[in-house]
């Protein structure tokens, strides 16, 4: 395996975020200043500035030339990243769900999608997704049919037309951090066949708000108890 090269920025990066979202480093609290942090971490000030440049883009701080770099709300300021980061360094704190709360954005991303996709899918697109739809009909194991099924919805959302659909949810899943979509997570959304089936037949007819509904269904499957 090819060892992952940490620089010296990403681990200064790494750190103030993992204190800004423990809340060691609360909101509108005022970092030292770049030479200070160079001189706390033994490291360039180009580092710590190319790891402050990044907390920005991230939402965590806010950058004020000739002032103090102040840290933000997470929860109201920061994007996707923040998730995958909660996850990935395990600081989140259990009350937040973040699998419940992935599942639940998930469904209602995939609802509106089925929708859209049955008002703007192509003729070739309705014809894949029945014919995807029966390969699942037609496959034994669960975990097979689980990975024939995150290619028919790999193919919704991309027939939904919607970017932004389409970013969020390869952020989630090609993270693979916060939540593996197996067939331990999702199984139940394919043990039916005929739904996923029903779900294929309705955006190839054009049923927009049918496909909306049988996806709904679908989806929230898989979403915790409260």
């Amino acid at each position: 395996m090819t060892p992952v090269l940490t620089t010296r920025s990403s681990q200064i990066h790494a750190g103030l975020r993992a204190d800004i979202l423990a809340g060691r480093l609360g909101s509108g609290a005022a970092l030292p200043s770049e030479r200070r942090l160079a001189e706390d971490l033994g490291a360039s000030r180009h580092a710590v500035r190319e790891a402050l440049k990044r907390l920005e883009e991230g939402g965590l701080v806010t950058i004020s030339h000739g002032g103090a770099t102040r840290v933000r709300d997470w929860r109201r300021h920061g994007g996707l990243p923040v998730l995958l980061a909660l996850a990935a360094d395990g600081s989140a704190p259990p009350e937040l769900r973040l699998d419940r709360a992935v599942l639940e954005m998930r469904a209602s991303i995939g609802t509106d999608a089925a929708r859209r996709s049955a008002q703007r899918a192509g003729a070739a697109d309705r014809a894949e997704l029945v014919a995807r739809a029966e390969r699942i009909a037609a496959t034994p194991g669960v975990a097979e049919r689980t990975a024939q099924y995150d290619e028919l919805w790999d193919l919704i959302v991309e027939a939904s037309g919607n970017l932004a659909y389409r970013l969020a949810l390869t952020t989630l899943v090609e993270g693979q951090r916060v939540l593996a979509f197996d067939a331990a997570t999702v199984g139940a959304e394919v043990a039916d066949p005929d739904d996923v089936r029903a779900l294929a037949r309705a955006i190839a007819g054009g049923e927009a708000e049918r496909a909306g509904a049988l996806a709904r269904t679908l989806l929230e499957r898989s979403i915790p108890a409260e």
